[in-house]
C-alpha cells in the first residue's frame, strides 16, 4: 500500500502557530476551544518543540518560538497579520469561555449577526494570535451577500 501524501486524520492545510509559552497556550486552547491534545514533543529548556491539537475535527500545530530557525511569535514581531477562523456550535458561549480561560484574552469584536450568514466575534488570545469565532446561522447566496454588503457599506 502506498503512503498517502496527506496523512490520515489531517487536512492539506494545517495552521502551525509559533508561541512564547506554548505549553500555556495548549492549556488555553483546551479550555477556550475544547481542544484535545494528539501529541507533544518536549524540547530542551522546558520548551515545547511540537504539539498537535484537534479542534472540531481540524488539527492545529504549535511550538515555542525558535529564533534560530526564524520561527517567531507575534509578541516578538509586534503582532500578527494572520486571523484563524474557527466555526463553533455556539459563538457566544465560546467567546465567553475563551475570555474566562485566559488572562490576557481580549475581545476585539463582540458577537454579532453578519450580512454573510454567520454570527461572528473576534478575540486576540493571550499569546497574540487572532481568532475569528463563528456560528453559521443562515445560508446566503453570493449574490445576496454582495447585495447586503453594498447596503451595509454603501459600496458601488
Amino acid at each position: 500500500m502506498a503512503v498517502q501524501p496527506v496523512p490520515q486524520g489531517y487536512h492539506a492545510l494545517t495552521p502551525y502557530l509559533i508561541i512564547n509559552g506554548a505549553a500555556a497556550a495548549v492549556e488555553f486552547y483546551k479550555a477556550a476551544f475544547g481542544a484535545t491534545e494528539r501529541m507533544r514533543l518536549d524540547a530542551p529548556g522546558g520548551k515545547l518543540g511540537h504539539c498537535e491539537l484537534e479542534i472540531g475535527g481540524s488539527v492545529l500545530m504549535l511550538a515555542d518560538e525558535a529564533p534560530g530557525q526564524n520561527c517567531r511569535a507575534p509578541s516578538s514581531l509586534g503582532g500578527t497579520p494572520v486571523l484563524l477562523h474557527l466555526y463553533v456550535p455556539d459563538v457566544d458561549a465560546t467567546l465567553t469561555r475563551a475570555v474566562a480561560a485566559g488572562a490576557g484574552a481580549v475581545v476585539e469584536r463582540p458577537a454579532e449577526d453578519m450580512f454573510y450568514g454567520d454570527r461572528n466575534a473576534s478575540i486576540r488570545d493571550p499569546f497574540g494570535h487572532c481568532w475569528s469565532l463563528a456560528t453559521h446561522i443562515e445560508d446566503v447566496s453570493p449574490e445576496e451577500i454582495s447585495r447586503r454588503m453594498r447596503e451595509k457599506f454603501g459600496a458601488g
